[in-house]
């Protein structure tokens, strides 16, 4: 058993919202609003710790989307009134899209005041038996939504100011949540995934990002943000392909980021995305240097279907071939719910793969 984030069994942050809460959200603002996602947050925090997990979030149940709501509260990124992002998201049957305000950098980034604060605080004074655990967006999640006709050229002439400015803004964040407390971070990142894939980097070439560089860019951007973080402050990254409504966006294993990813980045522990042939092979994980977690996201949250645990055994074998054992963690593939409207499987479903999860660590690792 490790008493350390990453945990033997662990999960990436998101949760089904409960019916009665999805109700609530349609019909309550306010004290009462949030009165209710107390409620359900008790519920699925004693949940988690029933199952036998070693952390447990809020389930991102005061969240529509998984990064909008915290880049939208940074100081200085807007939304636009009259644009939509448009990303578009694959299934076995057919395509679906997502489709959010787009964001506009109007002013000097800053942090205003340390986002998701009072949600921490009421995790954090929830847990009884277990790590409360903050998930955020990467600052590359930033530029990776909006590109450089997000960032107004009056406010920014030099990028590379946009990108200082972006960096310590996070930097801020990460001291302050852990002045509240918080030993679990993780920033999740799909970009870092996306751009494995050469229809994605094809997208950021036609926009004019220099796509064959710009996970370099990315790995020195947040690493400016973590080079200060608190002392006992465990940070971790998730990368997945896409997770919307039991869709994806993006397909192709590590290889293209993995030797500057998984040697040059400063977190602790990688959440990868490892449930189905669009994620590649093990291979990549022979770049992972000693002292860092690998969090292999073996099980699915797309369908509600079980895993066996023979099958999770085999590919941790598997993975072991190219980094050590006693390096590896296992998790679900992404949240059930990266955004308020979640996958296509039942509650039930969602907390037996937590709970198989938990039983196949234990049996992997004691």
């Amino acid at each position: 058993m490790r008493t350390s984030p990453p945990f033997r069994a662990d999960h990436v942050g998101s949760l089904l919202r409960p019916p009665a809460l999805l109700r609530a959200r349609e019909t309550l603002t306010g004290d009462a609003l949030r009165e209710a996602e107390d409620e359900a947050i008790r519920e699925v925090v004693r949940r988690q710790e029933e199952i036998g997990l070693q952390s447990a979030t809020d389930g991102e149940f005061r969240r529509a989307s998984w990064h909008m709501d915290f880049i939208y509260r940074l100081g200085g990124i807007g939304q636009a009134t009259d644009e939509h992002i448009t990303v578009r998201f694959h299934n076995e049957q057919g395509d679906i899209e997502f489709t959010p305000a787009a964001l506009r950098v109007h002013e000097r980034i800053r942090l205003n005041e340390p986002i998701f604060a009072d949600d921490f605080t009421f995790l954090r004074d929830t847990v009884t038996t277990v790590v409360p655990k903050l998930t955020i967006p990467s600052p590359s999640m930033v530029h990776y939504r909006g590109g450089p006709a997000a960032i107004d050229p009056a406010v920014y002439p030099d990028v590379e100011e946009f990108w200082r400015d972006l960096s310590a803004a996070y930097a801020e964040q990460v001291r302050r949540i852990g002045a509240l407390g918080c030993t679990y971070l993780q920033f999740d990142d799909t970009s870092l995934a996306y751009l494995n894939d050469p229809a994605q980097r094809a997208e950021l070439s036609s926009r004019g990002d220099d796509a064959e560089h710009m996970h370099l860019r990315y790995i020195k951007q947040i690493n400016a943000a973590l080079a200060a973080k608190p002392a006992g402050m465990t940070i971790t990254t998730h990368m997945c392909r896409g997770n919307f409504r039991s869709s994806w966006a993006a397909s192709g294993g590590y290889d293209f980021v993995a030797e500057a990813l998984f040697g040059e980045l400063k977190v602790d522990g990688f959440f990868l995305e490892f449930d189905d042939e669009r994620s590649g092979g093990f291979e990549p994980l022979r770049f992972v240097p000693p002292g860092k977690m690998v969090v292999l996201g073996l099980v699915t949250t797309k369908r509600g279907e079980l895993e066996s645990k023979d099958t999770l055994k085999r590919r941790i074998d598997e993975a072991a071939k190219f980094v050590d054992l006693d390096q590896i963690c296992l998790s679900p593939q992404c949240g059930f719910s990266s955004t308020v409207e979640g996958n296509q499987l039942t509650a039930d479903e969602q907390f037996a793969k937590l709970r198989l999860i938990v039983e196949t660590a234990q049996e992997v690792w004691g």
